[in-house]
């Protein structure tokens, strides 16, 4: 039997990153283990990082398995190398020191403490206040829905696009649902950058009365997808770009061209940890679905006044 407490010391680029128990599991449906979780990490770094630059951590950590206790993480442990890069994130009271992942080194890292999912802030270092994203979160009531959570992200593109002069992105978020982002120019404080986001949700939702709500309490929204706006708020988290997903057979969060949302084979948990090799090279043939965002980041003064419109009409 393996010896799960070796531990062993591996250079990413020019950091080297001691590792431990790299032959424990976290996921004990699938045999994945924490060597594993990390070499997935190491391997999608190119792609993962660009999505994650200035954006303060909070980790989802599993010290004992999916199975375990989650530990939800926004602090940087005592323990962590200096080298790892950390940024200072003001709140009520006080302020927290939350890690950052500039190099693959810091990915393997966290990794090597269990983390199996990344959740970054909507905003960066130096505009923490001022988000650079808009995020809806399209929740369907059970996986069952994912088809009406299809059709609802490609009417909120065209709301968003057609009638709104915005440019949007989207991505599986390896659970549920997706999520619906559009760049901004950090020029509007989150309490702005919300209310917009609830007008355009409820536009969405009197688009689609038999399919999407914006109720916030579960019990009343019967059974339609709930386009939640609330991650829309100052330290509030997102799911990052190629997070792994503590669930069954380690399902990822990723970027999706849009064409793929029209697809009816799509799943929101369709790209796994062992399958992510095929998704890389879907990427490398046919180029990153977010590729261009950051030319992409506008401001919401016209856009709101169209909004008004749409609202009345």
């Amino acid at each position: 039997m393996a010896d799960t407490r070796a531990k062993e010391r591996l250079r990413v680029g020019r950091q080297a990153v001691e590792l431990s128990n790299t032959g424990k599991v976290l996921f004990p449906g699938d045999g994945i283990t924490k060597g594993e979780l990390a070499g997935y990490y190491q391997a999608v770094a190119g792609v993962m990082l660009p999505y994650l630059k200035g954006r303060p951590l909070s980790m989802a950590r599993y010290p004992d398995g999916i199975g375990g206790e989650r530990i939800f993480q926004k602090n940087a442990g005592r323990h962590f190398p200096d080298w790892l890069p950390r940024a200072e994130v003001g709140k009520e009271g006080g302020a927290l020191c939350q890690v950052l992942c500039e190099k693959p080194a810091d990915l393997v890292y966290l990794a090597n403490q269990a983390c199996i999912e990344l959740h970054t802030l909507l905003s960066r270092v130096g505009h923490l206040h001022e988000p650079d994203q808009l995020i809806f979160d399209l929740d369907p009531p059970d996986s069952g829905h994912f088809g009406g959570v299809r059709t609802a992200a490609l009417r909120l593109r065209e709301i968003l696009e057609g009638d709104l002069g915005l440019t949007s992105f989207v991505k599986s978020t390896g659970s549920k649902g997706l999520h619906v982002q559009v760049p901004l120019n950090s020029r509007e404080d989150f309490d702005a950058v919300r209310e917009f986001a609830r007008g355009v949700a409820e536009v969405l939702a009197r688009a689609e009365p038999g399919l999407v709500t914006t109720e916030q309490r579960k019990d009343a929204r019967g059974g339609l997808i709930y386009a939640d706006i609330m991650r829309n708020g100052y330290a509030q988290t997102a799911v990052a770009p190629y997070s792994v997903r503590a669930r069954p057979a380690a399902p990822v969060a990723v970027p999706l061209h849009w064409d793929e949302v029209a697809d009816p084979a799509l799943r929101p948990d369709g790209v796994t940890l062992r399958g992510i090799g095929a998704r890389l090279e879907r990427l490398r043939r046919d180029g990153d679905p977010w590729a261009g965002m950051s030319r992409h980041r506008y401001g919401l003064a016209r856009p709101r006044r169209l909004l008004a419109r749409a609202g009345t009409s």
